[in-house]
């Protein structure tokens, strides 16, 4: 996946306007336009179309995490020069307070069964042999269920 896929598929689930998405890079201490946050959003095959790099992804993460648990006391924590899909299931994990039954729950909602052990894994230190890659089909597959919980709702 790419990380504009992610924003794009965040934004509409969330149902993000352009002002809310202003305001959570806001939130992370970042400063957008409205054209940067349109060009992102635009299809690839868009001659406009601009790639979001790593470091503003996860600056939008940290910023939706500060959106929906509130800011840490202290300095904002820097957002991560090289993004991985672990890195983003983490900063999802964190920002929408799921636990382990809740992300499996979520998966049951797009027919895909996974185990607590298999979620434990991907959050992992790298260094484990326990660790587990997060494949861009699996990240897709939980964007579909976050979708499902929080679209269809609306």
């Amino acid at each position: 996946m790419t990380n504009n896929d992610i924003i794009r598929r965040l934004r509409y689930t969330f149902d993000f306007n352009d002002t809310k998405m202003i305001e959570l890079f806001a939130l992370a201490e970042a400063k957008v336009t409205r054209a940067q946050i349109s060009d992102w959003l635009k299809k690839e095959d868009d001659p406009e179309a601009r790639e979001i790099s790593d470091v503003l992804l996860a600056t939008f993460l940290n910023g939706f995490i500060n959106d929906r648990r509130g800011k840490r006391d202290g300095p904002q924590i820097p957002p991560e020069e090289k993004l991985s899909n672990n890195a983003i299931f983490r900063k999802l994990k964190i920002a929408l307070s799921l636990k382990d039954t809740d992300i499996i729950a979520i998966f049951d909602l797009v027919d895909m069964r996974v185990s607590k052990h298999e979620i434990t894994a991907l959050f992992r230190n790298p260094s484990q042999n326990q660790y587990r890659v997060c494949k861009d089909q699996f990240l897709r597959v939980f964007m579909h269920g976050l979708n499902e919980k929080y679209r269809k709702g609306k």
